[in-house]
């Protein structure tokens, strides 16, 4: 986060002081240097790590949840919980297309995670720019939250639109534009060389499928700030609290990969469920815009909003998992199509 993007932050009611901010962000970036020096050494990740380490960062957000509501109140308790609780559920989206692309590009079990760390450490710059830029609109647009508003109701559409099709997606690499555009200017080789990203080639630098792939996943990255920042604005509009839900919500990705790699394929009903979500949010926020103009109109509480997205992923989860209970762990996994 620059220093320009706090001044943006800070301009609107937040609880994120300056000592707040800085200490904020300076955890994320220690548990991101942790996360790269336990994946300094490639290995595949044992179902029991996983669940540590996803124990870890879910217990974290809860507890400083818990902070964040007695230090400040219940509202913006309610607040902090229920972005979370948004954030995380659109990161599981984030893993199907992972786990998509990392299947696509043939990475070994022992590259994965650090794949997918990078991909989290670029999605946590792009939501931070993307939270700043958000702010600024919020300051200086009168109509950014109807902005937003369409930005998430189009998504639901295509979501929904996408789930209705009933096709599996496909990654085709050669198509890839990221992966063009790095062929064009750079060989590529063809085979892993560990977490190497380039190596040389007839003296020549070249490229390992592993850039190619870290490249991919940052490209996806892009796509999934631009409905997960107005999303969670749609639930709060402190940029601290949108900054720390978006933050914890990645920043236990790596480990929820492995831990829900075998059930990813058995939701199958879970972009309904965004979709229902995100078009939820989008009303809610035009209806906040909506108020700002005419004080008749009425608002949709943030309890409410609570209420309505615990009951909506319940609802999905348990359709899922009743529409695939005789899948068995060899089923070709269908993951809908996304973006």
């Amino acid at each position: 986060m620059t220093e320009s993007s706090l001044l943006a932050a800070g301009a609107l009611s937040s609880i994120g002081t300056p000592t707040l901010w800085a200490v904020t962000i300076a955890g994320v970036l220690a548990l991101l240097v942790l996360d790269f020096l336990v994946t300094r050494r490639p290995h595949e990740v044992s179902i029991k790590e996983a669940l540590g380490w996803s124990a870890f960062y879910v217990a974290l957000p809860l507890a400083f949840g818990a902070w964040i509501w007695a230090r400040y109140g219940s509202q913006q308790g309610v607040e902090y919980l229920t972005g979370y609780l948004v954030e995380k559920s659109l990161s599981v989206d984030n893993l199907f297309v992972f786990m998509l692309l990392l299947a696509a590009f043939a990475v070994p079990a022992v590259l994965a995670q650090r794949v997918l760390l990078y991909g989290i450490a670029g999605a946590l710059v792009l939501r931070a720019v993307f939270i700043a830029l958000g702010a600024a609109a919020l300051q200086t647009l009168d109509f950014a939250f109807l902005l937003f508003a369409i930005i998430l109701i189009a998504t639901a559409v295509k979501l929904l639109r996408d789930a209705l099709s009933g096709h599996e997606q496909e990654v085709d690499i050669n198509k890839m534009r990221s992966v063009k555009l790095l062929r064009r200017f750079m060989p590529v080789v063809d085979e892993y060389q560990g977490t190497k990203m380039t190596v040389r080639l007839n003296g020549r630098r070249a490229l390992t499928p592993l850039a190619l792939v870290v490249v991919a996943v940052l490209a996806t990255d892009v796509v999934f700030a631009v409905d997960s920042v107005p999303a969670v604005y749609g639930i709060t509009e402190d940029p601290y609290l949108v900054f720390a839900t978006n933050a914890f919500a990645l920043l236990g990705l790596r480990a929820l990969y492995f831990v829900l790699h075998a059930a990813l394929s058995r939701l199958v009903h879970l972009s309904y469920g965004l979709a229902i979500i995100l078009a939820f949010i989008g009303v809610k926020l035009g209806l906040h815009w909506a108020h700002g103009i005419w004080s008749g109109v009425p608002e949709i509480p943030t309890l409410a909003s609570l209420g309505v997205i615990i009951g909506v992923l319940v609802v999905v989860t348990l359709t899922s998992l009743r529409a695939t209970r005789h899948a068995s762990p060899g089923d070709k996994e269908v993951v809908a199509d996304r973006h």
